[in-house]
């Protein structure tokens, strides 16, 4: 019945339209959310949203411009199919919630421009968000090349944002950039933002009214760039951008080219009345393409130890290595990770013998490569193994023989479409020998761990090592911490290589022991990488220790308890039948909480968090009321970490 009104009210906005303009209105199966979409005079397409009953996105502008023909104005409204009923059950290896369900109402807008070519707009409404694509569905073997996409999000006034500024194509270390790692800005006026020319990073975080709004893309399929956000000519207008020319594979396509048919991306937007909306919510891999035929039983994901994080490249030699294997054994983790100039300073021979000594202690060993190429100046090695199909199976079939069980690709150069295609080579390849991969210096995932399980995890994050190189990115963790979950961490795997309980050698550390503690809950990702060394492990008490060989990396469900982006957090997550809640304070005051936990407990819990210091710990029992409400006090920049 809901469906059938649905038609019924799309069917008297487009037919009451008048001459100037033809009217699409499109809902969420809950009705809380609004799409509605128009052709104005010029045959211009535009939309707008309403959530909550408020209007978030004002106008925002459709359309495609290729480079034979137009498809932002001079367009005509043919007809409206729809709305038809999506519905999708599927399994992540990985992630914040096992067993994901995605319903949505798809309504596909069908045009023709003037040029008498057709093009649809297909919007989905869910009941956490909408999202939409472009679709040529002609047939032509000869390549099209699109040049723009006119798609923008044009925000109330007064929207503030969580937002990651984009470093220009082959700028910093060794032309590196663009690897999506600086920081944030948090909590500041859209208007306020400056028209930056090198544009700002996917996801990000609004808040209109009383609406929280995560914007992301998908992954595209082998036919369409990564892209971006610029800002528009509005105050609070951003507009989608293309990558620079330079951020291509070795003389491959930078912007988009495909034949017919061919569609695009989804524009992923997620909104809700309160950030646990996005924090909860699997959108961003609910529009992604499920994995081709596969055994992916292989993907085993799990906690690795890796000495290059406090210790640097000083440690990547057989002695240190084999340290580090026996202390993945000891605290239960799947993996141990070697860094950089293994092929050097370990030899194809020392690996072999660590690789059968990590596997005596059911140990994985994850060997670290440069994606080589001439998109920066990098020396470290092993490089130039990977950058085709041949000597990718050449290496891939030699780590196999050994049984190594993953990678880390590090250095990627940038988003064309030629770059986007060759993540997913290395995959493919990668997958036929049995291997995960983490990649570095990368792009974000976007859904794309889904369509390759075997993907566990990427940077895409100033993370860990940025916080020992310099002392205001280490004073940054904590309000990171309580925001990225909402942004970056959304959606998709985050390699940020978290937990350390010691001090840096440059500089200071700016979390709690038990923010710290907290970071191994909280951040998700489908290897997690952690920062501290076997001798700083043996520092700290027991059950300490007796955590951190209990918390998982992949989870069954998820749920938001409170927090504010860039302030503070807690969220509560799910494995089996244990529950582990964890909380960050990024505040210089102490925190307060009392909430009421989202399940029901048969007993008390255990509750890990600072001591009388910032760098010690404590323990006790966590007993909630017998509403089930629990008291948490977190000190400033401290936290905790809570297991029933």
């Amino acid at each position: 019945m809901k469906k059938l009104m649905i038609a019924a009210l799309m069917l008297i906005a487009v037919t009451s339209g008048c001459a100037s303009s033809d009217t699409v209105m499109m809902k969420s199966p809950d009705g809380s959310i609004v799409v509605t979409f128009n052709l104005l005079k010029g045959g211009q397409p535009v939309y707008k949203v309403i959530c909550r009953d408020t209007t978030v996105i004002t106008e925002g502008n459709l359309g495609i411009i290729r480079s034979d023909a137009g498809f932002s104005s001079g367009l005509r409204l043919d007809s409206v199919t729809g709305p038809d009923e999506i519905r999708d059950n599927y399994t992540l290896l990985h992630g914040k919630k096992r067993d994901a369900s995605y319903g949505a109402l798809r309504y596909t807008v069908h045009l023709t421009a003037s040029s008498g070519e057709a093009m649809d707009i297909i919007f989905q409404v869910s009941d956490d968000g909408f999202a939409f694509c472009y679709r040529f569905p002609g047939a032509s073997e000869e390549l099209k090349y699109i040049t723009a996409e006119k798609s923008s999000f044009s925000f109330a006034g007064g929207t503030l944002t969580w937002i990651q500024p984009r470093a220009a194509s082959k700028s910093g270390w060794n032309q590196t950039n663009p690897s999506y790692e600086e920081n944030y800005l948090m909590e500041v006026s859209l208007s306020e933002v400056a028209a930056d020319t090198n544009g700002w990073v996917f996801p990000a975080l609004f808040r209109s009214g009383n609406c929280w709004i995560n914007l992301t893309e998908s992954w595209p399929d082998r036919n369409y760039c990564g892209s971006h956000l610029a800002k528009g000519n509005g105050a609070n207008e951003l507009i989608i951008a293309f990558p620079e020319l330079t951020e291509g594979y070795t003389n491959g396509p930078v912007l988009p080219q495909s034949t017919l048919p061919w569609q695009t991306p989804w524009r992923i937007v997620t909104m809700g009345g309160t950030p646990g909306v996005i924090a909860e919510s699997t959108h961003g891999t609910d529009l992604a393409l499920p994995p081709g035929e596969g055994d992916f039983s292989y993907v085993r994901p799990g906690r690795a130890a890796w000495s290059w994080a406090l210790m640097k490249d000083r440690s990547v030699n057989y002695e240190v290595q084999k340290q580090f294997i026996n202390y993945a054994a000891e605290m239960g983790w799947e993996y141990c990770l070697i860094d950089v100039n293994w092929d050097k300073t370990i030899g194809w021979d020392g690996i072999a013998g660590l690789a059968r000594m990590a596997g005596e202690r059911n140990v994985g060993l994850i060997l670290w490569y440069n994606s080589a190429g001439d998109w920066n100046t990098v020396t470290y090695h092993p490089k130039d193994r990977l950058l085709t199909h041949e000597s990718r199976e050449e290496e891939f079939s030699r780590l196999e023989s050994l049984g190594i069980k993953g990678i880390k690709v590090d250095f990627f150069g940038g988003d064309g479409q030629s770059m986007m295609d060759y993540y997913q080579d290395i995959l493919a390849d990668a997958h036929r020998h049995r291997l995960v991969v983490n990649c570095h210096g990368s792009t974000l995932p976007r859904g794309l761990h889904r369509t390759w399980p075997n993907l566990v995890s990427m940077e895409a994050i100033r993370g860990f090592e940025f916080a020992t190189f310099d002392q205001a990115t280490a004073d940054l963790v904590a309000s990171k911490a309580t925001a990225v979950p909402f942004i970056r961490n959304a959606f998709d795997p985050m390699d940020f290589t978290p937990v350390c309980f010691t001090e840096y050698d440059n500089n200071k550390r700016g979390t709690g022991n038990g923010a710290e503690l907290a970071l191994a809950v909280l951040f998700l990702s489908g290897v997690q990488h952690y920062a501290e060394t076997a001798d700083g492990m043996a520092t700290v008490p027991e059950y300490v220790r007796d955590m951190m060989k209990k918390i998982p990396v992949s989870w069954d469900e998820t749920r938001f308890i409170d927090g504010y982006p860039g302030s503070y957090i807690v969220l509560a997550r799910r494995k089996g039948a244990s529950w582990f809640i964890a909380g960050v304070n990024a505040g210089i005051e102490p925190v307060k909480l009392s909430f009421k936990l989202p399940f029901k407990v048969t007993g008390p819990g255990t509750i890990i968090t600072e001591g009388e210091t910032l760098r010690s710990f404590s323990a006790g029992t966590a007993t909630p009321d017998k509403e089930g409400i629990m008291a948490v006090e977190m000190k400033p920049v401290g936290g905790f970490v809570i297991k029933f």
